[in-house]
């Protein structure tokens, strides 16, 4: 996007995925391809249209980047540093998303130059604008919101195994956790569905498939149920 006084207002979409495959947490960016920061690596975004809403903008730029609808979607902070790139001031409303990536093909807009997913962990040295704060702060979100909202059901298959579960939470919260007390908190929370399934074409003992009941989770939420996953389930490890 370039920067121009007739758009004071833009949002940015911090896209998360998760490769059970691979057990890496990774984000969507895309290589822009007009300056400022032509070349470089950045979070989709775009700008407001007058008489449109930021939540709306957020959902198109997302579509359009991806070609994927109906995403976990929050808004996450309000970037307006008079110096967070050349040119006019804008300010941008960031957002985060959560997809599958094992479920999920993503189809970027033909004018995107070049589009990928890199993992957290080996993120392009310079992002354009502030993209590396925006990014920051999306993963800082992330990591504390998984421990008392289940969230991290959008980053699996719809079938997961209680392995895939809590590796998915070791890389995100970037610890160890003991595995009989992670199981025992998430069974006796009643949100997993046991499918009667085990994996298939695996190299290692097939594991039990279980699904989110987020019908259930509902239910208990208006009941008064709290979902927390402690720090207290973490081991040592030597």
């Amino acid at each position: 996007m370039e920067y121009t006084s007739e758009h004071p207002l833009a949002v940015n979409c911090v896209l998360f995925g998760y490769d059970v495959q691979d057990s890496d947490l990774k984000v969507f960016l895309i290589e822009r391809v007009a300056p400022p920061f032509e070349g470089k690596w950045a979070i989709p975004g775009g700008f407001v249209i007058p008489g449109e809403s930021v939540d709306d903008t957020a959902i198109q730029v997302l579509f359009g980047e991806t070609g994927v609808k109906d995403l976990f979607l929050e808004q996450l902070y309000t970037f307006g540093n008079p110096r967070r790139g050349p040119g006019e001031h804008v300010v941008s409303v960031a957002y985060y998303a959560l997809i599958s990536i094992n479920e999920n093909t993503l189809t970027p807009d033909t004018e995107v130059r070049n589009a990928a997913w890199f993992s957290i962990s080996d993120i392009p040295d310079f992002l354009a604008f502030d993209h590396d704060q925006i990014l920051a702060k999306a993963l800082e979100r992330l990591q504390g919101k998984i421990r008392y909202q289940p969230i991290a059901f959008e980053l699996l298959p719809t079938k997961f195994s209680l392995t895939q579960l809590q590796r998915l939470y070791e890389t995100i919260l970037e610890q160890k956790l003991d595995k009989r007390n992670f199981r025992k908190k998430l069974s006796s929370m009643g949100i997993l569905q046991d499918l009667g399934e085990i994996e298939h074409d695996v190299s290692h003992r097939a594991a039990r498939l279980y699904s989110f009941n987020e019908r259930a989770y509902r239910r208990m939420q208006r009941e008064g149920f709290l979902f927390e996953i402690r720090e207290g389930s973490r081991k040592n490890s030597r």
